[in-house]
């Protein structure tokens, strides 16, 4: 048998090496979303109220404007409530030297991730010499960013956090979202679903809440169900209650709620969740389900805020980036 060449192990041992590294970053990661619910947190409920008066929104590249999204919105949310912060933008240590500033000495900074695909040489090689389609690899990078409170000497003029919209604005806003969402949206009976097949979102009158605030995350809930009809972003919603399936699509559901309140700028109250049970022990199950799972929120929540910037509504501009 031909010994493999120094080149093909040097190029093995990195494989390898890069599947650990993500394996590691998986379960760091879902290790730390679990000990949130475990405590009875909920990493995707704002944290704004909590730290010095920060205002409701998605955390930002302070430089760039561009908001975070997937599962380091969840990062970065958790670690605004756990130091403190009265900032959600954030800069990588050279951002901080553009920026005309840097990062104070002694700060620890937060660990961020980027997926993304990419295909080997060896695999293009592979594909052009036996036909077929050379397969993509995917890998997760981490990299660290910075709170701007942990930053001095920054140039004015950075993207800064939008102030808290005032309570009159908040509702004829999300209204907007919902009416440009397209998706049939009916008001009354007793109860909040959404159902794929007719294709339609239900909900129960306004002053039906006790908290009328939470009308709107609720709306907003059943939105985000509704973008994974078919004809939208096509996540598999005929899941049977109670089944793992089932609990999954209730995490979408719940983070892009979150995700659209943030967005939206509107702080409903902590919601009990109903679900914890299951949504714990598919987290436990699968170190990949919250990347999964916050990945399409996301999506959902630039789907119906799409939607409203091309009916050329305002009134979001600034909060979240396109």
């Amino acid at each position: 048998m031909p010994r493999p060449s120094s080149r093909n192990a040097s190029r093995n041992r990195r494989a390898d090496q890069s599947k650990e590294d993500r394996a590691s970053l998986y379960d760091e990661v879902t290790g730390r979303i679990v000990a949130e619910l475990e405590a009875g947190r909920f990493p995707w409920v704002q944290p704004w109220g909590r730290s010095g008066g920060i205002g409701p929104g998605l955390p930002r590249n302070a430089l760039t404007g561009r908001s975070y999204s997937g599962v380091n919105v969840l990062i970065l949310w958790g670690a605004v409530i756990e130091r403190g912060f009265p900032s959600q933008s954030w800069l990588t240590f050279r951002q901080a030297r553009e920026a005309g500033g840097c990062v104070m000495k002694g700060e620890r900074g937060q660990t961020v991730v980027y997926a993304d695909r990419f295909t080997p040489e060896a695999e293009k090689e592979r594909a052009a010499r036996d036909g077929g389609e050379a397969k993509a690899v995917p890998f997760l990078k981490r990299f660290t960013v910075f709170n701007v409170a942990q930053c001095e000497g920054l140039r004015p003029g950075l993207a800064s956090d939008p102030a808290p919209l005032p309570e009159r604005e908040i509702v004829p806003l999300a209204e907007e979202v919902i009416a440009t969402s397209g998706v049939d949206f009916r008001i009354g009976g007793d109860r909040a679903f959404y159902a794929p097949d007719p294709d339609f979102v239900a909900v129960p009158p306004q002053p039906a809440f006790f908290d009328q605030i939470n009308y709107y995350r609720t709306c907003l809930h059943e939105l985000t169900h509704a973008t994974g009809h078919p004809k939208r972003l096509g996540r598999d919603l005929k899941n049977a209650f109670g089944s793992k399936d089932y609990a999954r699509e209730e995490l979408v559901a719940e983070m892009g709620s979150a995700f659209l309140c943030a967005a939206l700028g509107i702080v409903p109250t902590v919601r009990h969740a109903d679900y914890i049970g299951s949504w714990l022990e598919v987290l436990r199950e699968d170190n990949r389900a919250i990347f999964r799972a916050a990945s399409a929120a996301s999506k959902a929540a630039d789907w119906l805020l799409a939607r409203h910037r091309e009916a050329g509504k305002t009134g979001i501009e600034g909060r979240i980036a396109a």
